[in-house]
């Protein structure tokens, strides 16, 4: 691999070129992960040599780039192929012809990633890889992130296909699938479709040459329904595209599904005709490197997630590789996937994304996990994720601004992204973005992100917020505080508390003037010390949004995604796992928050005063579809070392918010503290919480 000058592409993508002397880099990968190219932003160009014997009659040969980031320009033995664009979709080009001329080859690949330096109108659709505050601005996630292949067929090739359940119940499921077909010339064929090995439908098409778009149907009697993990199991199905041209397979591609029906009413998710109060978070990428992953790792979210009690993943502004969502499938775990778009871009992108919107759903479309398409995070131009300092009264004015006023993004970009995912996907809900308020001409919005206690507001406001604005606590979909990982070799703290801050923002994405606002630096007189208050913080603010948006379950809450759940490199961020997925004090608040059975009561606040009296109400939430009988709720106010105790017993409804009663709290007339502990029992459910005050003098 070189430098991608105009001399090296004038002679070195051709069989004659001396390519002794290039460096060599491992594919697949990032360029940057390479000490020679450690600093670069691009073009370079990849080359490699290999042989290749000559096709025999009816076989036809292809160049296939499973990932390229993010636009490249192809030759082989000097024959210009094409120039594919979108680091997610598989390219494929025909090179029959010129694998019949010889077998010693040349294949020449520049690729390029651009950076955006107008940060308000990209032109990479590329997502949180390269505009995002939780991965640096110096990152370039360039290069052949995933494999190049030669690939070997008949005369008809399968360019791209999906498998769609429409809808599924327990007598009956509803397949609809969709191909594109390369074909060598006119000719008739025979596509055959088999689920598990067993033939389902068959019929006979002719096709032309070329590209040839076909879809189909099919039923399947008595299937076994896939559910997600708190719901049931996960049986999955093969199914398989055979094309057979003169009684001869001249290709077969298998895809892997799941039997179900997922739909979304007022932000009410559905599972199989079953209501699901869905709990989740956003994932970042498992690593800003994505091709250097390995399986595991990317499993291993799934399997972190699962464990911190969690329904649903936001693959929040990117698309991850294939490993994730076949363990989403695998393991029940619902995906919100979001289009990478993230913040602004230019006008020029439109047909770009409209296309690779349609080729996201032919490359994820078969996974059972996905329930929701989302065609653009926050449409907003700003800019931010430079490593500048953060001025939340400089961000102000454009946000709302961006919020309320018509613009390129939000109010055409958008509707073409959504119009093209509803076009190739009737299975699905869509939308058009995310983070978006009320506005006209519909003043509906779609789900909200909900920064109190960082961005704006104290973190106590959400209750209130919520009773003044129910529609804003449909889906919270945002919400969250940063904290420093307990990993943090990026910090020099020895010059504690004289941190170098301007570097912290600009790589690690630090944001200095919130920390001030909320746990500020100079209160502690060591980095352990402000490290901890740091991750204390977060808990707390992770902790009781969660449990109050769990007690407005479905009146008017579908769920929540807080933000976020883990780094893609080293970073200050809001994640509750490192980079290394070390856990930050919040990861265990959230489990806590978000087991099947909770109880929950009003926060008490953070003083109280001698005498004052507060009335208290308690709930129990419970996600599990079966009714609790005979439940005991028991509540003990301790402070100066006196107790008093209520009980209360009854039933607790299936998948519901109950209220369990009400009783008052007087402030002793002395100081201290005041803990209010909580405990729900039912055969072997426990489910347990604390809060606390101080009690101060009047």
């Amino acid at each position: 691999m070189i430098a991608a000058s105009d001399d090296v592409l004038r002679t070195g993508v051709g069989l004659e070129t001396d390519d002794e002397d290039w460096p060599t880099i491992t594919v697949p990968s990032h360029w940057q992960s390479n000490p020679n190219f450690a600093a670069s932003d691009g073009p370079l160009l990849y080359r490699r040599n290999f042989t290749s014997e000559k096709p025999v009659a009816g076989e036809r040969r292809f160049v296939v780039l499973d990932g390229a980031f993010y636009q490249a320009d192809i030759w082989l033995d000097g024959a210009y192929l094409g120039d594919p664009e979108g680091y997610f979709v598989p390219h494929a080009y025909d090179v029959t012809a010129l694998s019949q001329l010889d077998t010693e080859h040349a294949l020449a690949i520049a690729v390029t990633c651009s950076p955006q330096r107008d940060k308000r109108s990209k032109r990479n659709i590329t997502g949180v890889f390269q505009h995002w505050d939780c991965i640096s601005p110096s990152f370039n996630p360039g290069g052949l992130w995933r494999g190049v292949r030669i690939e070997r067929t008949g005369p008809v090739r399968i360019d791209a296909w999906n498998v769609l359940c429409r809808d599924a119940n327990e007598s009956r499921a509803h397949l609809r699938l969709h191909a594109r077909l390369d074909s060598d010339i006119e000719r008739p064929v025979k596509i055959v479709t088999l689920v598990d090995g067993d033939k389902v439908d068959e019929q006979e098409r002719t096709l032309a040459s070329g590209a040839n778009e076909i879809d189909w149907t099919f039923d399947l009697d008595d299937p076994q329904l896939w559910w997600p993990w708190s719901m049931g199991p996960q049986p999955l199905v093969d199914v398989t595209m055979r094309v057979i041209v003169d009684q001869t397979v001249s290709h077969d591609r298998t895809l892997r599904t799941g039997l179900r029906e997922v739909t979304m009413q007022e932000w009410v998710f559905s599972v199989n005709g079953e209501r699901l109060f869905v709990k989740g978070t956003n994932l970042a990428p498992t690593r800003a490197t994505l091709g250097e992953a390995s399986p595991d790792d990317l499993r291993r979210d799934i399997e972190l997630a699962r464990e911190a009690g969690l329904d649903l993943v936001r693959v929040h502004g990117h698309v991850s590789r294939p490993e994730l969502y076949e363990a989403a499938d695998e393991l029940g775990m619902l995906v919100w996937q979001d289009f990478p778009l993230q913040w602004g871009y230019a006008r020029q992108i439109r047909r770009q994304a409209v296309r690779q919107a349609e080729e996201t759903v032919n490359v994820l479309g078969h996974h059972p996990s996905i329930a929701l398409w989302c065609a653009h995070n926050e449409p907003f131009t700003l800019s931010v994720g430079d490593g500048d300092t953060f001025d939340l009264k400089k961000l102000a004015l454009p946000f709302l601004a961006g919020q309320q006023l018509p613009s390129w993004n939000k109010s055409i970009l958008d509707r073409w992204v959504k119009r093209a995912f509803e076009r190739s996907d009737e299975t699905r809900p869509v939308i058009a973005h995310s983070g978006v308020l009320p506005h006209l001409p519909q003043l509906d919005g779609t789900d909200s992100h909900l920064y109190f206690g960082w961005y704006h507001g104290n973190e106590r406001d959400l209750p209130e917020f919520a009773v003044r604005l129910p529609r804003l606590v449909r889906f919270v979909s945002e919400f969250g505080a940063q904290a420093v990982p307990d990993v943090a070799d990026f910090i020099d703290a020895s010059t504690w508390p004289n941190l170098d801050w301007d570097f912290l923002r600009r790589e690690h994405g630090l944001q200095k003037e919130l920390f001030d606002l909320h746990v500020p630096p100079r209160a502690f007189a060591t980095f352990d010390e402000w490290r901890l208050a740091t991750q204390v913080y977060q808990a707390e603010v992770l902790k009781h949004h969660i449990e109050t948006l769990r007690r407005l379950k479905y009146s008017p809450t579908g769920g929540f995604c807080f933000f976020a759940f883990n780094d893609a490199m080293p970073m200050v961020s809001w994640s509750v796992l490192d980079h290394q997925r070390n856990p930050k004090l919040g990861f265990n608040a959230v489990a806590d928050a978000c087991r099947p059975v909770i109880v929950v009561a009003d926060r008490l606040p953070v003083s109280m005063e001698q005498g004052q009296r507060l009335s208290i109400d308690i709930h129990a939430v419970s996600d599990l579809h079966r009714t609790f009988e005979d439940a005991q709720v028991m509540a003990i106010v301790t402070a100066n070392g006196e107790s008093r105790q209520w009980i209360w017993e009854g039933d607790i409804g299936a998948d519901e918010c109950c209220r369990i009663g009400t009783f008052d709290v007087v402030a002793p007339y002395s100081e201290g503290s005041i803990t209010l502990d909580l405990t729900l029992q039912c055969g072997d459910v426990v489910a347990t919480n604390r809060y606390t005050s101080d009690i101060r003098t009047r």
